[in-house]
């Protein structure tokens, strides 16, 4: 079937493959130096940590080339990495403020969402 393409469109295709396998791989190295460093626990699993990642980097890789007026910036340069983790811990801190892990709305203990215990069962000796 590739053999009926313009070798162009294979070549492109191939660039497209290769750079969008380069995003998911770096933002997972990414996401998890920015578990790393934000201290404490994590609400999400493998899956939120590899989006948070490929985010971060679009996000923080996005904001630096504006900012410093870059015309490209990818996660594998120093630069695009710091920014990318940049990026990846701020939406962290959006998503642990968002699942209710960092701000409680009220002390009052009716409100606070029930913690469930594990409850001992003593044998009738």
């Amino acid at each position: 079937m590739l053999d009926m393409l313009d070798p162009e469109v294979v070549k492109a295709m191939e660039i497209a493959a290769h750079k969008m396998l380069e995003w998911i791989g770096f933002g997972t190295l990414v996401g998890l130096t920015a578990k790393a460093v934000m201290p404490g626990r994590d609400p999400g699993g493998a899956f939120v940590t590899l989006t948070i990642g490929i985010a971060g980097s679009v996000i923080g890789c996005g904001i630096a080339m504006y900012s410093f007026d870059a015309p490209r910036l990818t996660p594998i340069s120093g630069i695009g990495f710091c920014a990318s983790t940049a990026g990846a811990f701020i939406l962290l801190a959006l998503y642990r403020l968002m699942a209710g892990r960092v701000i409680r709305e009220s002390q009052d203990p009716d409100l606070l969402p029930m913690t469930r215990r594990r409850r001992r069962h003593r044998r009738a000796a």
